[in-house]
């Protein structure tokens, strides 16, 4: 009698193969285009950041009103011992030129300076040039920074010369991004190529994996170029790069799995379709329910209140869902085109041994087997131990000097720029209020502390009132990204808020990173929970008891919490960062569980599978065995990918892709292998419960290699 395989002689029979490639193809001709296109179809404004409902974001909306929407560069002139005629009319002749930048984005007629840090004997003047950032503003912030420099040059001769405030900090950050997609991409593409090579040996079989996720990833891109120009799908830097690194990681991980279980089901079956079908009948529901956990994990960030992290949600759901349809429908139906040489120079021929039986994962999973309670118990108390790095960490914000792994000129500008004038100089507080209080809400602003009274006005170019309200800046004594200059935020909100009748509502950049901290720590506290939640359920479903998911999350939860630890501990004393973003512990939180997730799912369901056969602590020993290998190596190419995002010279990407890879590795090598092992070794059946498989009856000792029975 042929073996059961469900419906997946579909996806890989003699001409089924063929269709399943077809269409592909087909799809891949239409999407390909699309995917040049998802770049085009970012949207990287402030808005599209900031929670929704923030009143920050209304400021935003509403000082639309009142003038074009701008970004402010600040041209800082600087010599300590003092600005020579020559340097004031060097200024004078530059900001001639500056308000010529028309054709480049910049709103000439609005370019303001110089302002000097004091009258007699000036040794610093800044000039404020306007960056118009209307629907094409992000795109072209980088030349009109640009142009800017390129009228200003470096300074010569002691006279120091720097382009700063936010639009040059927003021109360098979009300078450090750029390319992105294409770094990213070859980064995966190399830890994907390098980790193949020595898993498998094999110089064409690591060719398969690497076409169906070049595959998913432009068909992902292509969905989502759709999703946002015609339905409002928010899209930007941050989701487009994460997006490669989840399809080439979760990708090769379904990938690996398949492989692993294909070869060994060609080493019992003659038939290279009959074997596909076997491998994708009994390793399919780990892999749908592995690919379903992610997507499911992701698609809860939809109840963030931070626009930017609810728009990572669709985005990375839909790239995972892509990679998972790809991997058992384009991916199977290649490797049996090929046929067996596609794993030259090892070929797993018909009716040879099956190398796990006998390799390091048994020999592990034997020795665990000896004394699992000890052993669970000592792996615990050393994750705990790393946990205590948790006390390092300082998921507080960072500043834009910080922000940046070097050091670019928008950063030194602003350096010396705090020098001679007020830290919040060209980031200033924006309030908006009924006309007939306006009087009251500048008496209010210019009486809060941290606010430099002199400085509230109305900006050039702005109407003196829209529709019975007013608009006014107020420059702060504090750096704009401090600590500080939130606390002033936080102070002139509770002053204007206070004046009857006025409706003021206070923004600005400051007043977004406050919102933004704000909201974070909202998402934090609630998208945890629910990703754990839908982690639990996932698991129940798939393995029909109780007590095995819930050892499995409380393993995936001490795993995090060592994982942040070490990595706080690293920033600190290995990296010198100076701290990190508040949303760090909760991206690396959802890629941890979600991710991490899947080695669980593969080895508990291979364990689960053996059980019902040998009993559930021979079963825990055959598949460690059987599944140690791929999983190791799909941790190393998941940690490989993320390690990738340290490519990029900004601290946060860095931050976040160092915390996964250890996370992961911590996970495949320690978690998995031996907690999770030790676990289920020391629980015995009881691990089903309530499934009738936890009444069954199961020898305290697995049996020996000798008396393991024999794999049909």
């Amino acid at each position: 009698m042929r073996p059961r395989r469900g419906v997946a002689h579909l996806v890989c029979g003699p001409r089924a193969k063929w269709i399943v490639v077809v269409l592909w193809l087909a799809v891949l001709v239409l999407a390909f285009p699309l995917a040049q296109k998802l770049t085009d179809a970012q949207d990287n404004d402030a808005a599209s950041w900031l929670p929704g409902s923030a009143e920050s974001t209304q400021v935003l909306h509403e000082a639309e009103e009142f003038r074009p929407e701008v970004i402010p560069a600040i041209v800082v002139y600087a010599r300590g011992s003092g600005l020579t005629a020559a340097d004031r009319a060097r200024i004078t002749e530059d900001v001639a030129e500056l308000k010529q930048l028309s054709a480049h984005g910049v709103l000439g007629d609005e370019v303001r300076g110089p302002v000097l840090d004091r009258p007699s004997d000036p040794r610093a003047a800044q000039v404020f040039v306007p960056i118009v950032m209307d629907e094409k503003g992000w795109e072209r912030i980088g030349p009109a920074v640009d142009s800017i420099r390129g009228v200003t040059g470096t300074g010569t001769d002691g006279l120091a010369v720097h382009v700063t405030g936010p639009g040059a900090t927003a021109a360098d950050s979009s300078a450090a991004f750029e390319g992105i997609d294409s770094t990213l991409l070859v980064s995966a593409l190399a830890v994907v190529i390098v980790m193949l090579l020595i898993t498998y040996r094999s110089p064409t079989l690591l060719l398969v994996p690497v076409i169906a996720a070049v595959a998913s990833l432009s068909t992902a891109q292509a969905l989502i170029y759709l999703l946002a120009e015609y339905a409002g799908l928010t899209v930007n830097g941050q989701s487009a790069g994460i997006l490669t690194v989840l399809v080439f990681g979760a990708g090769t991980d379904y990938a690996l799995l398949l492989i692993a279980r294909y070869r060994e089901e060609l080493r019992r079956h003659e038939d290279r379709h009959e074997a596909m079908a076997l491998a994708l009948h009994r390793a399919g529901p780990a892999v749908l329910a592995s690919g379903a956990t992610v997507v499911l994990g992701m698609l809860v960030l939809l109840f963030a209140e931070m626009n930017s992290t609810s728009g990572l949600g669709p985005v990375a759901a839909i790239g995972v869902a892509v990679a998972l349809i790809a991997m058992i429908t384009l991916f199977p139906a290649l490797l049996v085109i090929f046929g067996r040489w596609i794993f030259w120079p090892v070929i797993p021929h018909f009716g040879s041994a099956e190398p796990t039986e006998s390799g390091v994962w048994a020999r592990m999973g034997r020795w665990i087997a000896r004394r699992p309670r000890a052993i669970w118990a000592v792996t615990a108390v050393v994750l705990v131990a790393f946990s205590i790095g948790l006390t390092q960490l300082r998921a507080e914000g960072i500043s834009n000097a910080d922000s940046f792994t070097d050091k670019p000129d928008s950063i030194v500008g602003q350096e010396v720029q705090a020098q001679y004038f007020p830290a919040g100089s060209g980031d200033p507080l924006v309030v908006i209020s009924d006309a007939a209080q306006a009087g009251q809400v500048r008496a209010a602003v210019a009486s809060t502390p941290g606010v430099v009274p002199a400085s509230i006005t109305v900006p050039p170019g702005t109407k003196p009132v829209h529709e019975g309200r007013v608009l006014i800046e107020a420059t702060m004594t504090a750096p704009a990204d401090s600590a500080a200059a939130k606390d002033t935020v936080e102070r002139v909100r509770d002053a204007v808020h206070a004046v009857p009748d006025a409706d003021a509502q206070v923004g600005g950049g400051t007043a977004a990173l406050l919102d933004m901290d704000t909201a974070t720590r909202h998402d934090n506290l609630l998208i945890i929970p629910l990703v754990l939640l839908v982690v639990l359920l996932v698991l129940t479903v798939l393995l029909r008891a109780l007590v095995a998911p819930l050892l499995l999350i409380a393993t995936v939860v001490l795993s995090f919490a060592a994982a942040l630890g070490l990595s706080a501990l690293a920033f600190r004393y290995i990296f010198d960062f100076a701290g990190e973003t508040t949303d760090f512990p909760l991206f690396v939180f959802v890629f941890l569980v979600a991710l991490g997730i899947d080695y669980n799912i593969f080895l508990s369901t291979r364990i689960r599978e053996e059980a019902s056969r040998q009993g559930t602590r021979a079963g825990v020993v055959t598949g460690l065995a059987a599944t140690g290998a791929v999983i190791t190596s799909a941790g190393l190419v998941l940690a490989g990918t993320f390690a990738a995002l340290g490519t990029l010279p900004i601290v946060a990407f860095a931050e976040i892709g160092f915390a996964v890879a250890l996370g992961v590795l911590l996970d495949t090598f320690v978690v998995r292998s031996v907690l999770v092992t030790s676990l289920f070794l020391d629980a015995g059946p009881r691990v089903w419960w309530p499934h009738p498989m936890s009444r069954e009856e199961d020898p305290k000792e697995p049996p020996t290699k000798a008396e393991e029975p024999a794999k049909v």
